[in-house]
C-alpha cells in the first residue's frame, strides 16, 4: 500500500494537486499577512520607531483608570471621553519617544544604577520599614497593568527627561522690569457701590400650567432624568474567603514572634524637660533653681532671659535624642531628678526627668492569638494572590464568572445601579466587598466596558473581577413621578428670571445717566459700600465672590451685573487705591520667583514641542479608532 502511495506521489496529476494544496493553505493559512501586506499597524510613528496598538491601548486603559480614581463617582465616560482619553495617553507616549530620540540625538543615557536609585526613592513604593518593598512592588505594577521592564523604561525616560529639562530650565531667569508692575497688578485694591437683589425676595409667580410644567421637564431632562444604571456581576477573591485553606501550626507562631520580636517589646520612655542656655553659669543656676522646685514656667522666664529657652520636649524613646551626652544623662537620671550642665554644639543643657514610663515586653503567650491572626491574614493573603493567577486564567481560557465561581469556591454578587450605588428602587445596592472598598469598586464597575471579557485586578487586599451584563441608558423619568418636583424647579427659576430683569434693569438706569443711589431707590432696593478689597474672591468678606473678577476688570464710574449664589449683583466701580511696588522687596522676590518659575514651564513646553516636530511624528487615525475598541 505504502509503495503504490509513493508511486501515485512521483507522478504529474499528484505533483499539481499538491502545488493546488499549498496555495491554498499559504493564502487561506496566512491570511491576515496576506490581507495586512503593505498596511501600516502602528498606531504612531515617532521617527524610525512605532507605537504598536497593545500598547497604545494598555497606556489608555491606564489613564482612564487614573481619572477614575481622581473623580470617583462623578466620572461616567462616553464614547467622547473614551476618545479623548486615547488621544491624551497617546500623546504621551509620543513624548516619551519623542524624548527618548532626542536623547540618543545629544548620547544622553540613563544608567542602569540611577534608574534604579530614582525607583528606590519612589515613596509609593516602601514597605512599612520605610525601605523599598519588593511586594508594593509587585502589586503597583498590577494595579497599573506595566510590567517591571515597561516600568523600568518609563523611569529610565524619566531620568532623560530630568537631565534635558533641568539644562532648558537653568536658562530662565525672570526680567527686573517685570517684576514691579506684576506686583502693584497683584496687590491692587479697588472700592465699589453694591446692589444684591436676592432671588427669595421676588414676588410669587402666577402658578404654572401643566403643560408649561411638562416643557420645563423636558427643557432641564438632566435634572429629572434618572441616572444610567449598570447590571454588574463581580466576581470577588479575598483572604477571608481563603481562610479556612490557612493553618498556622505553634513553630509558625513561635519563629514570628522571634523574628518580630521588636514590634512586641515597648522601649522605656521619659518625659523630659530642658533648657538650654549660652554659658555654663547660667545652667548651673537654672539646675538650682530647678532642684529648689521652680516649675517649668519659671525656668522658661529665667532661660529666656539669659538668652535660651526651655520647653517640655515630651515622651521621648532612647533613640529619639539625637545628641549622645544629653541623651545619656537623660536616661541616667532618676524620676523627679535635674542633670548637671552637659555641653553641646547648641549651648548648655539642662534636664529634668519629668516622669518615666518603664519598657514593657509582652510575651508570646500574649501575643500568640494575635501573631495566629497576622500570620493566618498574611498566608490567605499570599494564597489569594496565587488563586487569582489561576482565576485570571480560567477567565482567559473562556470561563464566565460563575463557572469560575464555583469551580475556586468563589463569590459572586449580580447587582444593577448607578454610579453613586443607589438600585432602581433608590436603595443602596448590595455588593460583596467592605464599606471602605465601596467607592473604588463602583469606579471599576463604571469604567469598564459592555462586552469586554472579565479579568482580575487587585482591589486593596481583595482580587475582583467585573463583568458588565447590561447598560441602563439615562431616561427621562415619568411626568406623574416628578412634578412636585418639577413645579419647585420651575418657581425658583421664575425668580430667578425675574430677579435677573431687575438686575439688568438696574444696570441700565445707571448707565442712562442715573446715580447707583437714584436707580436703587427707584427699584426699592439697598446700596452698600464695599472696599477696598483685592483680587483674591477668598478675602472678599461680605462682598459676593461672584462680583470681584468682573470689577477688576471696570473702569472708575462703569457699572456691571453678574449672578450670585443667593440672586443676582450690581457693581459701580467707584475707587481704585494703587500699590507702590517699591515699598516691599520681599513681595518682589517673590512675584520674581513666580515668574521665573512660569518661564521654565514654557520653556519646557516649548522644547517639547520642538522636540516633537523634529522626530516626524505621523499618527495613524484609523488606527487610534482601534485603541478606544472603535
Amino acid at each position: 500500500m505504502l509503495t503504490a502511495m509513493r508511486r501515485l506521489a512521483g507522478t504529474w496529476p499528484a505533483r499539481l494537486l499538491f502545488l493546488l494544496l499549498l496555495a491554498s493553505f499559504l493564502v487561506w493559512g496566512i491570511e491576515d499577512i496576506v490581507r495586512n501586506f503593505g498596511r501600516d499597524t502602528a498606531v504612531a510613528r515617532v521617527g524610525d520607531e512605532s507605537i504598536e496598538l497593545p500598547e497604545a491601548q494598555a497606556a489608555a486603559r491606564r489613564e482612564m483608570a487614573r481619572i477614575a480614581r481622581q473623580l470617583g463617582n462623578r466620572f461616567e465616560p462616553n464614547e467622547d471621553i473614551r476618545r479623548a482619553v486615547a488621544a491624551t495617553a497617546l500623546e504621551r507616549l509620543i513624548a516619551q519617544y519623542a524624548l527618548r530620540n532626542e536623547a540618543n540625538h545629544l548620547g544622553l543615557a540613563a544608567p542602569a544604577p540611577v534608574v534604579r536609585d530614582a525607583v528606590f526613592a519612589i515613596p509609593g513604593l516602601r514597605g512599612a520599614d520605610g525601605s523599598f518593598s519588593r511586594l508594593v512592588f509587585d502589586s503597583f505594577l498590577r494595579n497599573n497593568d506595566l510590567s517591571e521592564a515597561q516600568f523600568l523604561r518609563v523611569m529610565s525616560d524619566e531620568v532623560l527627561r530630568e537631565q534635558l529639562s533641568g539644562a532648558i530650565r537653568s536658562g530662565a531667569a525672570a526680567p527686573q522690569a517685570m517684576s514691579g508692575p506684576l506686583l502693584a497688578w497683584a496687590f491692587e485694591r479697588r472700592s465699589a457701590e453694591v446692589v444684591q437683589i436676592a432671588r427669595a425676595a421676588m414676588p410669587e409667580p402666577e402658578a404654572p400650567t401643566e403643560a408649561q410644567l411638562r416643557r420645563f421637564q423636558e427643557n432641564n431632562a438632566p435634572r429629572f432624568s434618572a441616572p444610567e444604571y449598570r447590571e454588574a456581576a463581580v466576581l470577588v477573591l479575598n483572604a477571608e474567603t481563603l481562610a479556612s485553606e490557612v493553618q498556622v501550626d505553634d513553630a509558625a507562631l513561635q519563629a514570628a514572634y522571634d523574628a518580630r520580636r521588636a514590634q512586641f517589646d515597648t522601649p522605656e520612655k521619659r518625659i523630659i524637660y530642658q533648657a538650654v542656655v549660652p554659658q555654663e553659669a547660667q545652667a548651673r543656676a537654672i539646675a538650682e533653681a530647678w532642684r529648689g522646685g521652680a516649675d517649668l514656667a519659671a525656668i522658661e522666664a529665667q532661660a529666656r532671659a539669659d538668652d535660651g529657652g526651655a520647653a517640655d520636649l515630651g515622651p521621648l524613646e532612647r533613640s529619639q535624642m539625637p545628641h549622645a551626652a544629653v541623651r545619656d544623662a537623660a536616661f541616667a537620671a532618676p524620676q523627679g531628678g535635674v542633670t548637671d550642665p552637659i555641653q553641646s554644639p547648641f549651648g548648655w543643657h539642662v534636664i529634668r526627668v519629668e516622669r518615666i514610663e518603664p519598657a514593657v515586653t509582652r510575651t508570646f503567650e500574649q501575643v500568640r492569638d494575635q501573631l495566629r491572626q497576622e500570620l493566618a491574614h498574611e498566608r490567605a493573603l499570599d494564597l489569594a494572590y496565587e488563586r487569582a493567577n489561576r482565576v485570571e486564567d480560567a477567565l482567559a481560557g473562556g470561563a464566565g464568572l460563575a463557572e469560575a465561581a464555583e469551580r475556586f469556591g468563589l463569590t459572586l454578587a449580580t447587582a444593577t445601579l448607578s454610579a453613586t450605588g443607589q438600585d432602581q428602587e433608590g436603595q443602596p445596592a448590595t455588593l460583596p466587598v467592605p464599606e471602605a472598598q465601596r467607592p473604588e469598586l463602583l469606579r471599576a464597575i463604571f469604567a469598564a466596558r459592555p462586552g469586554d471579557p472579565p479579568r482580575m485586578s487587585e482591589m486593596g487586599d481583595a482580587f475582583v473581577a467585573i463583568e458588565i451584563r447590561q447598560v441602563i441608558a439615562p431616561a427621562l423619568r415619568p411626568f406623574e413621578a416628578v412634578e412636585s418636583a418639577v413645579r419647585d424647579a420651575w418657581v425658583v427659576d421664575a425668580r430667578r428670571r425675574e430677579a435677573e430683569e431687575r438686575a439688568a434693569a438696574l444696570m441700565a438706569a445707571v448707565r442712562g445717566g442715573k446715580t447707583m443711589e437714584e436707580a436703587a431707590t427707584e427699584a426699592g432696593l439697598t446700596v452698600q459700600a464695599f472696599g477696598p478689597f483685592s483680587r483674591d474672591p477668598a478675602l472678599a468678606g461680605e462682598l459676593p465672590r461672584e462680583l470681584v473678577a468682573p470689577i477688576f476688570e471696570l473702569k472708575v464710574g462703569e457699572v456691571t451685573m453678574a449672578p450670585t449664589q443667593a440672586g443676582f449683583a450690581v457693581a459701580r466701580l467707584t475707587a481704585i487705591t494703587p500699590f507702590d511696588a517699591t515699598s516691599d522687596e520681599a513681595a518682589i522676590g517673590r512675584v520674581r520667583a513666580e515668574v521665573e518659575q512660569q518661564m521654565q514651564d514654557e520653556l519646557e513646553e516649548q522644547f517639547a514641542r520642538a522636540i516633537r516636530d523634529r522626530a516626524n511624528v505621523r499618527i495613524n487615525s484609523q488606527v487610534l479608532d482601534q485603541v478606544t475598541g472603535r
